[in-house]
């Protein structure tokens, strides 16, 4: 499988990436691991997860499939923290407290030493993206994150981060997290402009469209059976307006 850069970091990912937000939940722990198994056959490299997946599940089942897996350094295992779990009811967002609670967390159930790409899950209006940004950078000079991203940004918020990092010389954003597919192409007006003009590597999510670009689903039929569109046949379907097209 071709390897490509992320962003200005030194890191070389797969061009297809394993996401595990099914981990725990529509895919228990053996399937998840053939999954991963099958991944790794075919020369993947890059692990998406995140704290929220499952309630952390998904982390602990990514954890324990890299522990018999040969060298760490054979995968590039990246997770997100900004939402609240249930590990940590009631506390969530991009603060300092909350991101060095969460990325400990993850350390953990993942049993990992280092996490090679840390992302903010989503913008936080009420922290400062300086705090953030401080809190991130502390966590590269303490070991714990080799490099760090966002996620599901929007073009001023990326453009703000990306320069406050810059400008207050913090670790710069090495990645972008946004959703991409053939159905879903706003990200093309402002996020990828902006991705290139500072460098910043590009991680589409949902690239199939939540199961509706796969090609095994028939306009006239219900999504049926195993996957997030068999268990819930209406997901994407107004984001997308399916039924008017």
């Amino acid at each position: 499988m071709e390897l490509r850069g992320i962003g200005g970091s030194d890191l070389q990912a797969s061009t297809l990436a394993m996401g595990t937000m099914t981990f725990g939940a529509e895919s228990d722990e053996a399937t998840s691991h053939a999954m991963l198994d099958r991944f790794a056959e075919a020369g993947g490299t890059l692990i998406d997860t995140a704290d929220v997946y499952s309630a952390g599940t998904s982390e602990e089942i990514v954890g324990r499939w890299l522990a018999g897996h040969g060298s760490r350094d054979d995968f590039i295992v990246a997770t997100k923290g900004r939402f609240t779990t249930d590990h940590d009811p009631g506390h969530a967002g991009a603060s300092r407290k909350h991101l060095m609670k969460a990325v400990d967390a993850s350390l953990e159930r993942l049993d990992i030493d280092v996490i090679d790409l840390y992302q903010v899950h989503c913008w936080d209006p009420h922290t400062p993206i300086e705090e953030t940004l401080e809190a991130l950078d502390d966590m590269v000079h303490a070991g714990k994150v080799r490099y760090i991203g966002v996620s599901n940004f929007t073009g001023y918020q990326l453009a703000r981060a990306a320069t406050t990092a810059r400008l207050s010389d913090r670790y710069p954003i090495a990645s972008l997290q946004a959703q991409y597919n053939l159905l879903e192409r706003t990200i093309e007006l402002e996020l990828v402009p902006t991705c290139i003009d500072e460098g910043i590597g590009l991680l589409p999510w949902s690239p199939l469209g939540g199961g509706w670009l796969s090609g095994k689903y028939a306009r006239d039929e219900t999504p049926r059976g195993a996957s997030r569109l068999g268990v819930d046949p209406t997901r994407g379907v107004e984001a997308y307006d399916l039924r008017n097209t």
